[in-house]
C-alpha cells in the first residue's frame, strides 16, 4: 500500500519516449563499460606480451592471446550497442536490439578460439621442453594480469547486470576466469623456478581447461538467450502484478522476451465481459502500467482483454484453432 502511494504522488512517466531514452543511456553506461575494458585489458596484455617475448613462457603467452581475445570482444559488442540504438523500421520491427545476441554469439567463438591456441601452444611445448627465462619477470606478469581482469570482470558484470545485457555478463564471467589463470601462470613460474620444465606448459594446459569452462557458461548464457528464455521469477512477478489489478479476473498466457537488454512482454487477461470497451481497455492500460513496475527492463507489453466466459458460450477464439501449428 505504502509502495502504491508512493507511486501515485511521485512524479514519473510510461511515456514511449521516456522509455527510449532509458534504453539510450543504458547502451551509453554498456558502452563506456566496453571502453574502459578494452583500455584495460588491452594495457595488460601488451604489457604481457613483452615478458612473452622476453622468457618464452606458453603459460602466460596463453594469458597473453586470452586477454587479448577478451580485449577484442569490445568490437562486436560495440558494434551491438550502436546498432540496438537504432530506431525500428519497418522491415525490423521490434528494432536491432538482437544484435546483442549475435555479438554473444561472436562472444563464445572468441572463446572458444583462444582456447584452440592455448592448448596448441601447450601442447607444443610439452612436445619440445625449453626452458622459461627471467621468471620473476613473468610472476610479475601474472600478478598484472590477475588484477586487470578482475577489475575488468567487476566492471563488466556490474553494469552488463544493471542494464540487462547477457553478452556483457557473459563477457565479464569470461574476464573473471582469466584472472584466476593469470594465476595459474604464477604457479607454473613457480614450478619452473624448482627446475621443472614441464611446470609451464603444464599449466597452460590448465589454461585451456579454464578457458573451456567459461566457454561452456558463456555458451549456456548466449543460448538462452537466443532461444527468448527469461528467468522463472519474472514471470511470477509479472503474473502476481497482473492478478493485483483491479478488473482482471484471471491471468491468461503471458510471453516475456529479451530484445536486447531490455525486455518486452505480451498477455492476455480475463474481465468482465459486460463492461464497455472503454472499461475494458482501461483495465489493460492499467495492467501493462502495473507490469512495467513490477518486471525490471520492461519498456513495453501488449496486453489483450479477453471476456469472462458464459455458460454455453462458445470459445470465441475456436475461429483460430486450425490456424494453429504444433
Amino acid at each position: 500500500m505504502i509502495r502504491r502511494l508512493r507511486h501515485r504522488l511521485a512524479p514519473h512517466s510510461h511515456d514511449t519516449a521516456d522509455r527510449v531514452d532509458a534504453a539510450l543511456e543504458s547502451s551509453a553506461r554498456g558502452m563506456r563499460a566496453l571502453w574502459v575494458s578494452l583500455t584495460v585489458l588491452g594495457t595488460t596484455a601488451l604489457a604481457q606480451a613483452v615478458v612473452v617475448a622476453l622468457s618464452g613462457s606458453v603459460a602466460l603467452l596463453g594469458d597473453t592471446v586470452h586477454n587479448a581475445a577478451d580485449a577484442l570482444t569490445a568490437v562486436p559488442l560495440g558494434i551491438a550497442f550502436v546498432l540496438g540504438r537504432r530506431a525500428a523500421t519497418r522491415r525490423f520491427t521490434y528494432g536491432y536490439g538482437r544484435a546483442e545476441d549475435l555479438a554473444g554469439v561472436v562472444i563464445v567463438l572468441t572463446i572458444a578460439a583462444s582456447a584452440g591456441f592455448a592448448a596448441w601452444a601447450a601442447v607444443g611445448r610439452l612436445l619440445d621442453p625449453h626452458p622459461v627465462r627471467h621468471l620473476p619477470v613473468v610472476a610479475v606478469a601474472a600478478l598484472i594480469g590477475f588484477a586487470g581482469n578482475e577489475w575488468v570482470a567487476r566492471h563488466r558484470i556490474r553494469v552488463g547486470r544493471a542494464i540487462g545485457s547477457a553478452a556483457l555478463v557473459a563477457d565479464g564471467l569470461h574476464a573473471r576466469t582469466d584472472a584466476f589463470t593469470s594465476l595459474a601462470v604464477l604457479v607454473g613460474a613457480g614450478g619452473s623456478a624448482l627446475g621443472w620444465q614441464l611446470a609451464d606448459p603444464l599449466v597452460g594446459l590448465a589454461i585451456t581447461v579454464a578457458i573451456l569452462v567459461v566457454l561452456r557458461d558463456a555458451a549456456r548464457e548466449v543460448f538462452r538467450r537466443v532461444m527468448d528464455a527469461v528467468e522463472p521469477e519474472l514471470v511470477d512477478r509479472a503474473e502476481q502484478a497482473l492478478r493485483d489489478v483491479a478488473g482482471v479476473r484471471d491471468v491468461g498466457e503471458l510471453r516475456l522476451r529479451w530484445i536486447g537488454h531490455r525486455l518486452r512482454g505480451e498477455v492476455a487477461v480475463v474481465v468482465d465481459g459486460e463492461v464497455t470497451v472503454r472499461r475494458a481497455h482501461a483495465i489493460a492500460v492499467e495492467a501493462e502500467h502495473a507490469l512495467l513496475h513490477a518486471v525490471p527492463k520492461l519498456t513495453a507489453a501488449l496486453v489483450h482483454a479477453d471476456p469472462a466466459p458464459l455458460p454455453g458460450e462458445a470459445d470465441p477464439h475456436g475461429r483460430l484453432a486450425h490456424h494453429v501449428t504444433v
